[in-house]
C-alpha cells in the first residue's frame, strides 16, 4: 500500500476488506472494551449532580458546543481500538499457486493391419481408434508419449516426447498401407515399446518411473519375430503396464480391403493374458463410444501426481494501527494534564 500511515483512509470498508487477521479473536475484545464503556458512562451519568428548578429546567444540561467533553474519552476509546486492532495483526496476503507433475511414460502401440479397415466400428476402426487417441493424447499433461505402429512388422514412428502437435500428426497419417507386412505382430510390438522406454533418457520433467504401453488390436497374433507372452514378461520385468484393448466385435469378422475373402479374429486370451502378466488391463471395445470409455477409464488410472506449491507474500500492517492508537493515547493524555481537560469538563 502506498497511501502514508495517517491516511484515514486506513479505517474504510473497502480497506477492511482486503485484511487477513492473524488474530482474529483479539477482534472481540473490543466489542467487551465498547461494552465496558457505555456500561461507565451510564454510571457516570446518574452520579452527576444536578439541580432542578421550579420552570423545569435543569442546571445540568450544557449548550452544544460543550459537547467537547467527550473528546477525552473518545480519544482513549479510539486509543484501546486501534492498538487491540495492531494485536490482531492485519496482514494483506498475495498467494500464488504452481502445479508441478513430472508425468509418466506412455507409448501407444496401435494396430494398422488390413482389418482394421472393417466399419463395425464407424467410420472403421483405425478412423476410430485414431481419432480417440488423439483426444487421449491432448488431455493429457507433461507426459511422455511415443507411438508404434504395427502389422506385419511393428515400426517406432515417435519416441517418446512432450510434442503433442507432432505425436497428433503421426497420428492422423496412421492408414493401412502404411504397412505392407501383412499379419498382426503384437509381440514385434510389445518389444518396440519396451526399447523405446528402455532407452529413454530421463530429464527433470519426464517420468517419475510410471511406465505404461496402450495396445490396440483387432487379430490374433500372427506374425513377428518375438512372442507376446516372453514380450509380457520382459514388460514385467522393466517395471512397465501393459493396457491391451480389444477392438471390434467379438467372433469371427470378414475383411472387405481386397477383393479376397479374409478371416480375422480376436485373440482375446492372449491379450488377457498380456495384461495379466504386466500387471495392466483388458478391455473390450465394440464401438466408438465404448472406445473413448476405455481411454477414459486409462486416462483416470494413469495420472501422475500432482506437487502443488503455495507462495505467499505477508504485508504486514499493523504498526499503522499502533501509530494511529499512540496517536490518539497521546491526544487523551493531553487532554488530561492539560487546562483543555478542566475546561472540557465544566
Amino acid at each position: 500500500m502506498n497511501q502514508p500511515w495517517y491516511s484515514i483512509s486506513w479505517f474504510s470498508p473497502q480497506q477492511w476488506q482486503q485484511f487477513h487477521f492473524e488474530n482474529r479473536l483479539v477482534l472481540y475484545a473490543i466489542l467487551g472494551f465498547a461494552l465496558l464503556f457505555l456500561v461507565r458512562s451510564a454510571l457516570n451519568g446518574r452520579a452527576r449532580q444536578q439541580l432542578a428548578l421550579s420552570s423545569g429546567t435543569k442546571v445540568g444540561n450544557r449548550p452544544l458546543w460543550q459537547a467537547g467533553r467527550y473528546l477525552l474519552p473518545g480519544a482513549f476509546f479510539l486509543g484501546v481500538c486501534c492498538i487491540l486492532i495492531a494485536l490482531a495483526r492485519p496482514q494483506i496476503i498475495q498467494e500464488r499457486r504452481e502445479e508441478q507433475s513430472p508425468g509418466i511414460d506412455i507409448m501407444l502401440a496401435i494396430d494398422v493391419s488390413s482389418s482394421m479397415a472393417e466399419t463395425d466400428l464407424k467410420p472403421n476402426r483405425l478412423a476410430a481408434a485414431r481419432r480417440v487417441a488423439e483426444d487421449f493424447v491432448r488431455g493429457r499433461k507433461n507426459d511422455r508419449i511415443g507411438l508404434v505402429a504395427f502389422a506385419g512388422e511393428a515400426f517406432s514412428l515417435c519416441p517418446l516426447t512432450t510434442d503433442y502437435t507432432l505425436l497428433r500428426r503421426y497420428l492422423t497419417d496412421l492408414n493401412q498401407r502404411l504397412i505392407p507386412a501383412s499379419g498382426t505382430a503384437i509381440g514385434d510390438a510389445l518389444g518396440r515399446c519396451i526399447n523405446r522406454m528402455r532407452d529413454a533418457p530421463t530429464t527433470d520433467s519426464a517420468s517419475t518411473g510410471s511406465k505404461v504401453v496402450i495396445l490396440l488390436s483387432d487379430g490374433e497374433n500372427t506374425a513377428g519375430n518375438i512372442d507376446p507372452m516372453l514380450a509380457a514378461k520382459l514388460s514385467k520385468a522393466y517395471d512397465i503396464r501393459i493396457y491391451t484393448i480389444a477392438v471390434g466385435r467379438p467372433g469371427t469378422v470378414t475383411s472387405a480391403v481386397d477383393s479376397l475373402a479374409q478371416v480375422s479374429a480376436v485373440d482375446e486370451g492372449v491379450l488377457k493374458a498380456i495384461a495379466r502378466t504386466a500387471d495392466g488391463s483388458y478391455y473390450r471395445a465394440t464401438d466408438a463410444r465404448q472406445l473413448k470409455q476405455v481411454f477414459s477409464r486409462i486416462d483416470r488410472l494413469e495420472k501422475a501426481p500432482v506437487r502443488v506449491r503455495i507462495y505467499q507474500d505477508v504485508q504486514e500492517y499493523y504498526r499503522v494501527y499502533l501509530n494511529w492508537g499512540i496517536l490518539f493515547l497521546l491526544g487523551a493524555l493531553l487532554l488530561k494534564s492539560t487546562i483543555f481537560g478542566n475546561v472540557l469538563e465544566d
